[in-house]
């Protein structure tokens, strides 16, 4: 799909521009022109950003067959930068998913492409078409509204992780498993791959915000510096994330063998309280030799009242000798 927005120098608003007008469009310098490639074939593609646009084979290739962590790269009369969009999979215990944003950004065009529907897009497209004002200001002003909506959309998904750690940290406490243990080490994962993509992120706006480019007025610098602020603040939000992810896989260690502990602590009484009982029986059922003397009084009643008392009081002692030790 590729649909286009351009706002004329004489104000006039239209969304039907085709691909054999975009040559007559770009030479408004005082307009605005934003195309938008949604899941095409890069054969359809490619021929439109080389021919029309003029851009370099090396950024057509990035943008249409490689996949990058955000970047920028000036090529002068416009520059090519890799944004990345984030939504988080609770359903799947907690998987992170990212789609590329790549965008053209030259003096009164912008040039996005995307292989899935970004919510993002989405939102700054119905935006300029409702409110003409957010067009205004040029080409590098709707990268600034496009880049914020971004950053924006990283914080639900910083919201649902920290949940999903705090539901995981419950269960280390009321009933932790093998599940809980691959649960954790999958949140785990995901807020390194958070980390990954806003650490260059944040560097790409930082560039956008102090470098000097011919396509970025110098007046857009301070809106770019807020939104790297918001990833700096995100950045070290997910510093917090991974401690607590650390701290939760921690937990679960301890539990796990504070619960191993107490099984051994209770098999071990077991074992001991039954040792005794076991020598005396045996001790008693020995029947290898005969008697060399009458001895009658080991068959009575007595000695069977006797033996029985010591195999009582034998566990019952032991118990309370354990629990004096503070064994238990």
């Amino acid at each position: 799909m590729i649909r286009t927005l351009y706002f004329s120098s004489t104000g006039e608003l239209k969304t039907d521009i085709r691909v054999d007008q975009f040559q007559d469009v770009l030479q408004d310098v005082e307009g605005l022109l934003w195309v938008d490639f949604q899941g095409n074939p890069p054969e359809q593609d490619e021929p439109i950003l080389r021919e029309v646009f003029h851009f370099h084979p090396l950024a057509i290739d990035d943008a249409l067959q490689e996949s990058h962590v955000p970047k920028i790269d000036d090529w002068g009369d416009y520059l090519y930068i890799v944004f990345h969009a984030v939504h988080f999979e609770t359903d799947g215990g907690g998987h992170l998913e990212t789609d590329e944003l790549d965008v053209f950004l030259g003096q009164n065009y912008m040039v996005t492409h995307h292989d899935e529907e970004l919510v993002a897009i989405e939102r700054v497209w119905d935006l300029s078409h409702r409110d003409e004002r957010h067009l205004l200001n040029g080409a590098d002003h709707l990268l600034y509204r496009l880049v914020d909506e971004v950053v924006a959309s990283y914080m639900p998904v910083v919201e649902d992780l920290d949940a999903a750690i705090d539901e995981a940290e419950d269960q280390v406490f009321s009933q932790p498993s093998p599940n809980t243990l691959e649960q954790i080490f999958q949140l785990k994962r995901t807020a390194l791959h958070l980390r990954r993509i806003i650490g260059p992120q944040r560097e790409v706006l930082n560039k956008l915000a102090r470098d000097d480019y011919k396509v970025i007025d110098v007046k857009a610098r301070i809106y770019y510096r807020d939104v790297y602020d918001h990833l700096v603040r995100l950045h070290d939000i997910t510093e917090s994330i991974r401690d607590l992810v650390s701290g939760a896989l921690d937990t679960y260690l301890s539990v796990i063998n504070n619960r191993m502990n107490e099984i051994m602590r209770t098999l071990t009484v077991i074992t001991v309280l039954f040792m005794p009982l076991t020598f005396i029986t045996g001790f008693f059922g020995m029947n290898f030799f005969g008697p060399a003397a009458p001895l009658d009084i080991w068959t009575d009643r007595t000695a069977l009242i006797i033996t029985m008392a010591i195999i009582v009081a034998t566990p019952i002692g032991m118990y309370t000798w354990i629990q004096r030790r503070g064994w238990m």
